[in-house]
């Protein structure tokens, strides 16, 4: 038994498309995972397989990798892509699990943690001195001397 429809739909669909976040957050999930795996494997080879491996990390590997323009949007990339993944990781899972005033609460604290982080983050990239003026020569990299 079928029941009639008393005014059919209209057949043609509404133009206005609006901007579908869910859709968005999927898609980006998606692309960043890939690009993170990359990202985070160049970063752990160049760290930990290439040269003494972790007992090499120091002030002056760093100041060294970061000498270079190559690596420090490498690791602004990482730091990004990362950030911004688990940020819409926790999003979902906020979304999920919370409801009313308390998820209103999460999203607001998930996205200032966010924020703070990624412009601390990109503070430190941006504005990291390897060879800071005044101090002392033997604790500077090698090749400050050079500079």
């Amino acid at each position: 038994m079928t029941t009639e429809i008393a005014a059919p739909r209209s057949p043609h669909l509404s133009h206005r498309r609006r901007f579908n976040i869910e859709k968005w957050g999927w898609i980006y999930m998606r692309v960043s995972g890939v690009l993170l795996i990359v990202l985070i494997s160049g970063h752990l080879f160049v760290n930990l397989l290439t040269g003494e491996g972790v007992r090499a990390i120091d002030w002056a590997f760093v100041a060294g990798k970061w000498a270079d323009p190559f690596w420090i949007v490498w690791d602004a990339l990482l730091l990004w892509l990362a950030l911004i993944h688990g940020a819409n990781g926790m999003r979902t899972l906020i979304n999920d699990y919370a409801s009313g005033r308390f998820r209103t609460v999460l999203l607001i604290a998930l996205g200032a943690a966010t924020a703070v982080l990624l412009i601390l983050g990109t503070l430190v990239l941006t504005f990291f001195d390897p060879c800071p003026t005044g101090a002392p020569a033997e604790l500077l990299p090698d090749f400050c001397s050079t500079l």
